[in-house]
């Protein structure tokens, strides 16, 4: 593993422990309040449930070219960190 990859590490670590989630935010006027990467209006739950379809990093980064690999970091700690509320805006936008 290299010195960069482990610094990743630590850094999504010390993400998790503190709570902190640079790049997410959350605005009651900005797609129902939903926790979307900053300075954008994708959804965190939109970005889980294409991984949970099996989309790629790469196909996600592709599909929406404003987010950052670090956007998607960011966004996998934040779903690790809030896991009840990300199922539930999934299933609150399922369409049958």
């Amino acid at each position: 593993m290299s010195r960069a990859e482990k610094e990743q590490i630590v850094a999504w670590a010390a993400n998790d422990l503190g709570g902190a989630w640079p790049g997410i935010e959350s605005n009651s006027g900005i797609c129902g309040g939903a926790a979307c990467i900053a300075r954008t209006r994708v959804p965190v739950w939109v970005l889980e449930t294409l991984r949970r379809q099996g989309v790629e990093e790469a196909g996600i980064l592709a599909s929406y070219p404003t987010i950052t690999a670090q956007d998607l970091a960011n966004a996998w700690g934040y779903v690790r960190a809030n896991l009840p509320e990300i199922e539930q805006a999934i299933a609150d936008n399922q369409t049958d």
